[in-house]
């Protein structure tokens, strides 16, 4: 790739002066991080400030819940029926569908920010409110007796309509507030320490293993103090563990907070993970790793509150190729290169060899395949714990360890050293949560495909050079073409409500639900084009499941920013319980917690044992995330990782026979398939069902198509809605009645075979 020789204009605004830096730096040609005037040798980041005076986008009236009034008797008394007459009934439904078909009186609501359905659901309750109340106000029940005997003008009903309205949509009298609060389009200026110096910004680009990091920590560990900001608490405990061989660092996740000092003093170098670093904390050197996830659709807001508000010198390592903008050039250490064949078989696999999967089933059916074939595997996929995954990189690195096959999970591309010499993709498709917060299966991206294929032939491992392929024929040419292209550059940056800014809104909406005041805040947020407000489903999620459990604001938008995986129903349950437990003001102790997840627990028997396990362990997790943020209430932290630290070695005792596990998990899919095949591939002889299964492979061999054509040929077939699984057990009562009658023909023929040989010796005895 070219280079241009460029300068990068940084503009740092306080509230005093603006002040301009520059500081050389290089920008892979046809891309930028920042969008601005393109001219040679210069881009300019620069903000569309005139976008804070262009007209608000409309709110989505749809999340305005209206306030039940309470139906209290007027303070007027009976007034206005003393001072005129009791009204009407029928008289008065008939006044109030006059005023509200009345074209007027819609285009002045809207204009008060009642749009259609706003003035539907207003006039619903203030029709109501009038027919139902015994007493009305007395300025109110004298307009409408005056309209009724045809003294006055049915318009006069629109203040008291407007007044009403407002009651029940209390957002209506405090939209301009509300929408300053939700104003995301200046986020530097949330950060006056750092805008109130000059910052140096060195960006470290490169593919992956190119050095990016090593230089990076060199500069880190060189300095008076410094943090570092990982994606990970596995890059965090790497760093931690890498600086205290000679430079005293801290260790900050959200569920860990280790200190080398004795006495708790912190020490002047931290690592973190990069939630969790402090904006308010001076240092002369701050690492931000992974800089690309800035635009990542749940945890961007992360790095770019890093990037804006950390007051030191920035080193930004960006992974997956080069992409924006450069001022250290690194090129990869050692080569890998893409193979112009499959893998096809996993009889053609290979010492050093990783099959990288994007589902779990994916895992444990091939993992069992390949313990069929005698050979042992290590499993590494995303829910594992942190202690069970280094088991497992461990293991496989281990050139004494019999173990020489990797199958994983993309939770290998960051954070784990591992002396891989071949990545096969077993499939280039993986579930992603889009901006709108929709689930689809995409086609991985070409940063994705980069961050896992450069894991092949690390700098650090045996293998000095790597290779890349793909497990199916077909699934080659879409590899090539996905890294043939260039990395998309980084054009946005995530932002995420905060807790101040979500008080201020109750504030305004004290009877809103915490989910929908966040929602509410998102529809009227407004970004420039260097932004974009961060998917808050996970949040909204947990904020509904709490709901009716009675907490103040700032402990429930603590709980729901908690980090818990919501596809996991014990996680869920758990969470549920800890928030009802907290909010009797009842501490959470060790003795409850163990009363909770049953402890001790057994060894796992089966998949669905060990899936649980891991449940258990991101609820102990969970309990040591919310023991640092009420310490009071969450008090055994220390029993609590101890006994985490025995869970972790259950798993992994688990993981290591997960073969075991999966056999005993679901024998009627797998077993059968696999006798079936092994019985064909002894005897020779296929039946219909057979040639069925092995297709039109040819004459490769009985016993590979065999193998092949085991359970995961059956779980993909059910998986993919192709097999129902009543179809496959009928299945396999035919092959099992088949098997029986070839059986019997072949005993009929062995019979008549002896009596055939009986009579030819009777007759040469003759």
């Amino acid at each position: 790739k070219t280079f241009t020789r460029i300068k990068i204009v940084w503009r740092h605004f306080n509230s005093r002066t603006a002040r301009i830096t520059t500081s050389s730096c290089h920008v892979s040609s046809g891309s930028s991080l920042l969008q601005g005037q393109h001219r040679p040798g210069t881009v300019v980041w620069s903000r569309d400030v005139s976008s804070n005076s262009s007209s608000p986008k409309p709110p989505d009236t749809s999340l305005f819940v209206p306030v039940s009034l309470k139906a209290d008797a007027s303070a007027d008394g009976g007034v206005g029926i003393e001072l005129t007459q009791p009204l009407d009934k029928n008289e008065l439904l008939k006044v109030l569908n006059r005023f509200y078909k009345r074209k007027e009186m819609q285009k002045l609501a809207a204009d008060s920010g009642l749009d259609a359905r706003l003035f539907h659901q207003a006039f619903i309750s203030f029709r109501k409110y009038i027919l139902e109340m015994t007493s009305l106000p007395a300025d109110l029940h004298i307009i409408l007796n005056d309209i009724c005997c045809g003294a006055g003008h049915i318009d006069d009903i629109y203040p008291y309509f407007m007044r009403h309205a407002k009651q029940i949509f209390p957002m209506l009298d405090c939209m301009d507030d509300l929408r300053k609060i939700s104003d995301l389009r200046v986020p530097a200026n949330w950060y006056p320490e750092a805008r109130a110096i000059q910052r140096k910004v060195i960006f470290h680009a490169g593919p992956t293993n190119s050095g990016k990091t090593y230089h990076a920590i060199q500069r880190y560990l060189a300095a008076k103090s410094g943090v570092y900001c990982g994606p990970l608490k596995l890059l965090a405990h790497e760093i931690f563990e890498k600086s205290n061989d000679g430079v005293p660092c801290d260790l900050v996740t959200g569920e860990e907070r280790t200190f080398v000092d004795p006495e708790g003093r912190a020490a002047g170098h931290v690592a973190c993970t990069i939630e969790m670093c402090s904006v308010t904390t001076p240092y002369e050197v701050a690492v931000i790793d992974e800089i690309q996830m800035i635009r990542d659709p749940s945890r961007g807001w992360a790095w770019t509150r890093a990037l804006l508000g950390l007051a030191d010198v920035h080193h930004w390592r960006g992974g997956g190729g080069e992409t924006v903008i450069d001022v250290h050039n690194y090129q990869r250490l050692t080569p890998f290169s893409i193979l112009d064949h499959a893998v096809e078989s996993l009889d053609n696999l290979r010492p050093g060899d990783c099959i990288v999967c994007f589902s779990k089933n994916d895992i444990y059916s091939i993992s069992r395949q390949i313990e069929a074939r005698g050979q042992e595997c290590a499993v590494i996929y995303g829910s594992l714990p942190p202690g069970t995954k280094l088991s497992q990189a461990k293991k496989f690195n281990d050139p004494d360890d019999p173990c020489k096959i990797l199958v994983a999970t993309d939770a290998i591309g960051m954070g784990l050293n591992l002396s891989i010499k071949r990545i096969i993709f077993n499939s280039l498709v993986k579930p992603n949560v889009n901006e709108k917060g929709e689930k689809q299966m995409e086609t991985i991206s070409t940063s994705q495909a980069l961050q896992i294929a450069g894991r092949a032939g690390r700098f650090s491992s045996k293998f000095k050079e790597g290779e890349v392929t793909t497990m199916h024929r077909d699934d080659l040419p879409v590899l090539k073409e996905i890294l043939s292209h260039s990395v998309d550059p980084i054009e946005t940056a995530g932002l995420h409500p905060t807790a101040e800014q979500i008080e201020m809104f109750a504030y305004h909406l004290p009877d809103a639900t915490l989910s929908n005041l966040v929602d509410i805040f998102v529809s009227l947020s407004q970004v420039d084009g260097l932004y974009f407000v961060c998917n808050i489903d996970d949040f909204k999620f947990l904020a509904d499941m709490i709901q009716h459990i009675p907490l103040n604001l700032r402990s429930r938008y603590v709980f729901c920013t908690a980090p818990i995986n919501k596809k996991q129903p014990f996680v869920c349950t758990s969470f549920l319980k800890f928030a009802r437990q907290f909010s009797r003001d009842e501490p959470l102790t060790f003795d409850w917690v163990c009363r909770h997840i049953s402890w001790p627990l057994a060894p796992p028997k089966n998949i669905k044992d060990l899936v649980h396990l891991e449940a258990v362990h991101d609820v102990l997790d969970l309990y040591l995330w919310l023991s640092y943020r009420f310490m009071d209430m969450f008090p055994d932290t220390a029993s609590i990782r101890e006994i985490q630290r025995e869970l972790d070695d259950i798993i992994q005792q688990g993981v290591r026979n997960i073969t075991r596990l999966i056999r005993a998990s679901d024998p009627t899919v797998t077993d059968p398939l696999q006798a079936q095949s092994n019985r064909h591939s002894q005897t020779g002889r296929g039946t219909g069902s057979t040639k069925f299964l092995t297709g039109s492979r040819g004459q490769r061999g009985q016993r590979a198509s065999g193998q092949m054509m085991d359970s995961s040929l059956a779980s993909r077939l059910v998986r993919d809605g192709l097999l129902t699984p009543d179809l496959l057990q009928q299945l396999q009562r035919e092959w099992s009645k088949d098997q029986k009658q070839d059986n019997s023909s072949q005993r009929a023929l062995d019979l008549e075979h002896q009596s055939n040989n009986k009579g030819k010796r009777k007759k040469k005895k003759k």
